[in-house]
């Protein structure tokens, strides 16, 4: 024995409360596999796949609306955009943010792959690292030099 007392829980009681604000208890619900396939599924369906809340007719939150412009701007077309709408769904909602390890809606996927929030995909878009992404994906063509006036003879 190592000389401890036997004591009952109740002495240790108060040292183990501890404040639920100090120590926040993080509840994660585990993704089915069944849940996991679909959306792998989902985010390699299409080169560009966006989760967020609407459509990209009528965004139901100005992030999403955002995104939705953003993908605009750049030019994708509409044939390689697959947008899925997350308040459709509880456990699309929910299942997208594990699946990705990405607390916020929307999220952005390119030939497969996280690209990650309205945030990320803003500052993408305003240094050029989205239209390079997307060329680089195929997704939008390079933009070619215009053709220099032909000079008269």
């Amino acid at each position: 024995m190592l000389g401890l007392a036997r004591t009952s829980l109740s002495t240790f009681a108060p040292a183990l409360r501890l404040r639920p604000a100090a120590f926040p208890i993080i509840a994660r619900r585990l993704l089915t596999q069944e849940a996991r396939a679909q959306i792998q599924k989902a985010v390699s369906g299409s080169p560009v796949v966006l989760f967020m809340k609407g459509t990209p007719d009528t965004p139901q939150c100005g992030f999403s609306r955002a995104a939705i412009q953003v993908l605009e701007l750049q030019g994708v077309p509409p044939e390689k955009l697959s947008a899925y709408n997350v308040l459709e769904d509880a456990e699309l909602r929910s299942g997208i943010k594990e699946f990705s390890d990405w607390p916020t809606i929307p999220q952005l996927y390119v030939n497969g792959e996280f690209v990650g929030g309205c945030d990320i995909l803003l500052g993408m878009h305003q240094s050029g690292e989205l239209e390079d992404l997307l060329v680089k994906n195929e997704v939008i063509p390079k933009e070619l030099p215009a053709d220099p006036a032909p000079q008269a003879a």
